[in-house]
């Protein structure tokens, strides 16, 4: 297991769901991670699970100082980039009737504006040939219900892929867009109640997907572990839809 042997990766959202299972996998596959992600003590205690070629640094995607710390702490450990995944999202669901200026800004400054300047901030220490990989959603490709600025603006990370593409060809970097269906992940728990919500909310996605179940965490950091490493060297601003079929079928 050494597709990512001597690679350096940055995870944003590194702390629970897909990303804690993509520095998991990336760690195993002999890279070196760095998670960022807003609460000290989720990094902490990822750090310390994991326990081998991993730092957590601290700090919120909407704030440029945080990511300008992010990547002096892996210039001063004397290291370059050869994988970000822009992973972290917020997720605010209102219809559009009630949708404020609150609720817009809290979809666009993390999932658009924040993954636009964790990719920027990166530029400098991005070692010719490395992989950008953008989380985005199905939620992007089909109407659901109370997520007008959510799938907006996860829309937008479809189009960073293509011009970043083309804007970064002539140092070989490859950005790709990875667009998961529903995970089962502790978002779920956290939009809701009660496990009993929770339960009919998994039910209730699975009923919508193919292959009759939500995506485990692992699957999706499977695919981006694809994406990662050399297994893709000739996919580049692409999307890839790992959704048990529920966009295709």
């Amino acid at each position: 297991m050494s597709r990512l042997q001597n690679k350096v990766a940055v995870i944003t959202g590194g702390t629970s769901g897909i990303g804690l299972a993509a520095a998991q996998r990336f760690v195993a596959e002999g890279a070196f991670v760095y998670i960022f992600a807003r609460r000290q003590d989720e990094l902490d205690k990822v750090v310390a699970s994991i326990g081998r070629n991993i730092v957590g640094v601290q700090g919120d995607v909407r704030k440029l100082e945080d990511l300008d710390r992010l990547y002096a702490k892996v210039a001063s450990d004397g290291r370059t980039v050869d994988v970000v995944v822009a992973n972290i999202g917020a997720v605010n669901s209102v219809k559009l009737a009630d949708v404020t200026i609150e609720s817009f800004n809290h979809n666009f400054d993390v999932n658009a504006r924040g993954v636009l300047f964790t990719v920027q901030k990166s530029l400098p220490l991005l070692s010719n040939g490395a992989s950008v990989i953008l989380t985005s959603t199905v939620a992007s490709l089909r109407g659901f219900p109370g997520r007008s600025a959510y799938a907006a603006s996860k829309t937008a990370l479809r189009s960073y892929a293509r011009t970043w593409t083309m804007e970064l060809k002539d140092r070989g970097i490859r950005v790709n867009t990875i667009t998961p269906g529903p995970c089962d992940t502790p978002l779920i728990d956290a939009e809701v109640s009660s496990p009993e919500e929770a339960a009919a909310v998994r039910a209730k996605h699975a009923a919508n997907i193919p292959l009759g179940r939500m995506a485990r965490p692992e699957e999706i950091a499977a695919a981006m572990l694809f994406l990662a490493s050399e297994d893709s060297s000739f996919v580049a601003g692409s999307e890839l839809l790992v959704d048990g079929g529920m966009c295709s079928v």
